[in-house]
């Protein structure tokens, strides 16, 4: 039993030296409105079982990792967190996850994020689910709070600051972490005031830093789009209506192109997000440090876009050859750290960068989007189509574990360099 928390005291599961306590109230929230802080000690919650996903359609990339969510409920009452923790734990530095799915799909109890191997490196991590798509992003003038799958993640790091000494976890040692879309809201959480503090370091894992400039355009389309769809009030039409507008923004931005495949996300100027982001994370650097990095061939199961708009998949061998320049090209433009190592030394900050490269022996996508995930999270995803049927190396897995880790407990000058490559 974990006593004393603001969500309660809460029933969890010890086995094998670890703790888990799963699908934990962090805040509450109506639709379109921001969280409001959960106090309720006292009371005594089941925290054996996984809670809640946001209400989503089906994920993009089922195709390379598998079905995220299959079996979770799924509602918008889903202001989660689950914490995994060493029985005896005391004063551990803290991990906090944010998952991947374009701001569309996933959610940090989805049994993929099982974070068991990387919690015996000596951490305690805490895997949050927050509002996605239509529920927390593009609220309708009027209707609503803005950004607020945003401040879902903030009431998240209030939590962990309050309540995880409790499971042993050190509340001045937090570090966040997240992949793809979660890296992405790594870094916008490191562009919020509201944010400062809560956090000292930061891992982002292949988040799509090419999309994050001139995206104004973009969202005012696909706001007008989202508002558009309803024809009684938003904020109480059937969950079914906001999913039918989410697919409305799909078709409306397919004109911006690749910044298209992301329409749903933090948007600049709206509370709580800086009006110039670049020039809050310059004002960050100097207090967060950041590891950040991507996969080889990040970009890999998306070519097929990209081959389309360049014309390659009409010349059959040609496309083939060309195929792998073309994916490291439009890896480096939407996935490449470069520009963000420089911005962040420049800035004053501390700074490393990775790259893996590591792909399963067969697989045609190579080292891809969220090959990284199997290699930090372990046994979930062994039926991943992206791995073609082999697990990562052990030995392999254990050193980016051991890494990420590392990092968690002293920082950049924890890692064995400045740019590794796995």
């Amino acid at each position: 039993m974990i006593t004393g928390t603001t969500s309660g005291d809460l029933e969890a599961v010890e086995a094998d030296g670890l703790i888990h306590a799963r699908g934990i109230p962090y805040a509450t929230a109506t639709r379109f409105r921001r969280p409001e802080p959960l106090d309720t000690p006292g009371t005594t919650r089941d925290a054996t079982r996984r809670g809640p996903v946001c209400i989503q359609m089906p994920s993009r990339l089922d195709n390379v990792t598998g079905p995220m969510v299959d079996g979770l409920e799924q509602s918008e009452d889903c202001l989660v967190l689950s914490v995994t923790a060493p029985s005896e734990a005391e004063g551990l530095p803290v991990m906090v996850w944010l998952h991947g799915g374009g701001y569309v799909s996933g959610g940090g109890e989805a049994e993929r994020y099982d974070a068991d191997h990387l919690v015996r490196e000596g951490v305690v991590v805490v895997s949050v689910t927050f509002r996605l798509g239509g529920f927390g992003y593009l609220t309708p003038k009027g209707s609503g709070d803005s950004n607020i799958g945003v401040q879902d993640q903030i009431a998240a790091l209030r939590w962990v600051s309050t309540n995880i000494a409790r499971f042993g976890g050190d509340p001045h040692n937090v570090t966040l972490f997240g992949q793809s879309a979660g890296g992405d809201a790594v870094l916008a959480l490191m562009a919020c005031e509201s944010a400062a503090g809560l956090f000292s370091r930061a891992i982002v894992q292949s988040a799509p830093l090419g999309l994050r400039s001139g995206r104004s355009a973009l969202y005012d389309t696909a706001r007008k789009a989202f508002a558009a769809h309803f024809r009684t009030d938003p904020a109480t039409a059937p969950a079914s209506d906001v999913l039918d507008a989410e697919r409305a923004v799909t078709r409306a931005v397919r004109r911006f192109g690749a910044a298209g495949g992301m329409p749903f996300g933090p948007i600049a100027h709206l509370e709580p997000l800086a009006d110039d982001p670049d020039a809050a994370l310059r004002r960050t650097a100097p207090g967060v440090e950041l590891l950040i990095g991507h996969t080889r061939d990040d970009a890999s199961p998306f070519v097929d876009v990209v081959s389309n708009m360049l014309w390659l998949n009409r010349f059959g061998i040609v496309s083939s050859v060309l195929t792998a320049p073309v994916v490291r090209l439009v890896t480096n433009l939407l996935f490449g750290v470069d520009g963000m190592v420089k911005m962040w030394h420049r800035a004053g900050g501390q700074v490393a960068s990775y790259r893996i490269d590591w792909a399963p022996k067969g697989a045609p996508l190579g080292a891809c989007h969220s090959i990284d995930l199997p290699l930090l999270f372990g046994d979930a995803w062994w039926d991943a189509p992206m791995l073609a049927g082999h697990a990562p190396p052990d030995a392999l897995a254990a050193k980016v574990r051991r890494t990420w880790a590392a990092f968690a407990r002293e920082g950049v000058s924890g890692l064995p360099g400045r740019s590794m490559v796995f």
